[in-house]
């Protein structure tokens, strides 16, 4: 019995994922537990395995498309079984138009390089979604595809052909191209003709000369990248942001985790980062300052209850924030092993979707980069953000002699909206006091 398979939905704020790789085409046969395909969504990737048992009958969707949840991917039955009631709206079956005598459409492509069409303004052109897709991504004007698909209509090879022979023009080429043939050797991507490959003065083969390689290579977006772009692009032009810096002695730290490393193998303690200790210590801070663990929504200042802590986290695909629930009720080891725990998610892009939000306040560290200052980016609608940075010897005078100290400065950007320099300086003051003192902390 042929069955759908449908794309899942990872979390329930992700409305569609990308196909990133089909692992099965139709035709081939599938058991359960087979990997069917690998998709992402803005902020993870995932691998699809199959449940079923049978052969792989229709693929609905190509590798780069976005897919809405739960609308039906592919279908898996028995050899001959139809798949025409599981197709998505706006699907269209793109069969050859049936004939006898003529040849078979892959044959044809293959003897035959694809010719360009010259259709007037005003005619009306029939074209599959799926060919569409493809000329938009790909850059080719359809409007000149030739149409071998069923009562004049352009399907997803009639593309493929024309890109493969060199017939492809960027739209603004498409007319002195029509006009000229295709005996013009396109300098564009996939070798489309361009105005410039039109206009150019034809050179002599001879005269060519070989160039080492390409001025420059554009590298797409990634899906991540993008949303990473327009967060901060939001961010900045909607927040009043400003950043202040106060530097902390880490003598009362160092001590604290020597002692973890000395004795933390007896007691089951794991070990414990100078990031832990930072994330520990603002989560109790941050109770005593509302207004630094809230979201700005609507003119107003919401308030939460307990701080879910989010830490950003550097991983190949970009930027991602995981957020520790409810950190004011956890313990120093209890913080130190789910942030880790939720970076390795991060960085094998297994991570589940609904661990990327909710966050209250947002720790970045850039200290292991030897980051001196930076200026930390507010994720909306968060109020604050706290930036920190790497450990730098300072000098001060002790009873009269110079003395040097461990010293790490705190980078916080706070929303003026909502937050004002005099509370922004005690919110680090406190929590520079609380890292000093990180073992008094430890007791209360």
């Amino acid at each position: 019995m042929a069955t759908a398979v449908i794309m899942p939905r990872q979390g329930q704020s992700v409305e569609s994922c990308i196909i990133a790789k089909w692992h099965k085409k139709v035709g081939d046969t599938v058991a359960p537990g087979d990997i069917l395909f690998s998709y992402e969504t803005d902020k993870a990737s995932f691998e699809e395995e199959s449940k079923l048992s049978g052969t792989m009958l229709d693929i609905f969707f190509e590798e780069g498309d976005d897919v809405p949840c739960l609308t039906n991917v592919c279908v898996i039955g028995n050899p001959g079984e139809s798949t025409a009631q599981f197709k998505p709206a706006g699907e269209e079956e793109e069969a050859p138009a049936a004939s006898e005598d003529s040849a078979p459409a892959e044959e044809t492509a293959q003897t035959a390089p694809a010719q360009t069409v010259s259709r007037s303004a005003d005619e009306f052109i029939k074209i599959s979604p799926r060919a569409k897709n493809l000329a938009a991504r790909q850059g080719v004007d359809y409007t000149v595809a030739p149409a071998t698909g069923p009562n004049g209509r352009i399907i997803e090879r009639d593309i493929d052909a024309m890109i493969a022979s060199g017939n492809a023009a960027t739209f603004a080429a498409r007319d002195g191209f029509v006009g000229s043939g295709s005996g013009i050797e396109g300098t564009g991507i996939g070798g489309r003709v361009r105005m410039a490959d039109l206009n150019a003065p034809a050179v002599p083969a001879a005269a060519a000369v070989a160039e080492e390689g390409p001025e420059y290579v554009d590298v797409p977006m990634t899906n991540i990248r993008k949303v990473i772009a327009k967060n901060m692009i939001h961010s900045l032009s909607t927040i009043a942001q400003l950043t202040y810096n106060m530097h902390f002695d880490m003598t009362a730290v160092n001590a604290f985790r020597a002692a973890v490393k000395a004795g933390g193998e007896a007691l089951n303690v794991g070990k414990i980062t100078i990031n832990d200790v930072i994330l520990y210590a603002v989560s109790r801070v941050l109770k005593n300052h509302p207004d630094f663990n809230a979201h700005c929504v609507d003119n107003k200042v919401r308030q939460f209850t307990h701080v879910h802590l989010g830490v950003a986290v550097d991983t190949e695909r970009g930027l991602m924030v995981p957020t520790i629930r409810n950190a004011d009720c956890k313990s120093l080891s209890e913080i130190a092993k789910e942030a880790k725990e939720l970076a390795a998610a991060c960085q094998k892009g297994s991570i589940a979707p609904d661990l990327l939000s909710g966050g209250t306040f947002t720790v970045s560290n850039l200290g292991s980069l030897g980051m001196e200052s930076f200026t930390p980016v507010i994720n909306p609608p968060q109020t604050a953000i706290l930036g920190v940075n790497t450990i730098e010897t300072k000098v001060r005078v002790v009873n009269g002699e110079i003395k040097t100290y461990p010293a790490m400065n705190l980078s916080l950007t706070a929303d003026h909206r909502v937050i004002d320099g005099a509370p922004a300086s005690r919110f680090l003051k406190e929590l520079v006091t609380a890292l000093e003192n990180f073992t008094v902390l430890l007791a209360k």
